[in-house]
């Protein structure tokens, strides 16, 4: 794993899901699908830093595998934050490059992963 690169792609990306999610909570007293995005968005980076210490390949896959899924579920969070009108069009803009960014990266480390295992 690049640990320069999805650690700290991770760690800026969380960063801005904190600032997203204050902003829905104080501009919009928004704290549900604030709290979904703060969750889904933050857990990336921890999944990935905690598949630093993994026991083996399998739990290091697994865990990545994991960072994936939070990856897909935070840019679900952020469509239904711009479709319903919380989030500005140029704010999902600013942010959702970050998260494809992210998912691709993640996919492209799990694939790497599961070719090395055969």
């Amino acid at each position: 794993m690049k640990e320069s690169i999805l650690l700290s792609k991770s760690f800026s990306f969380a960063l801005r899901v904190i600032k997203l999610s204050r902003y829905l909570q104080q501009e919009h007293q928004e704290y549900i699908l604030s709290k979904q995005i703060m969750r889904s968005g933050t857990s990336i980076g921890a999944l990935i830093r905690e598949a630093q210490y993994a026991q083996s390949k399998a739990d290091f896959l697994h865990k990545l595998t994991i960072a994936l899924k939070e990856s897909n579920e935070t840019k679900y969070w952020l469509q239904l934050l711009v479709e319903s009108e919380y989030i500005t069009p140029s704010m999902y803009q600013s942010i959702e490059p970050e998260s494809e960014e992210l998912l691709k990266l993640l996919i492209a480390s799990t694939k790497t992963i599961k070719k090395s295992r055969q």
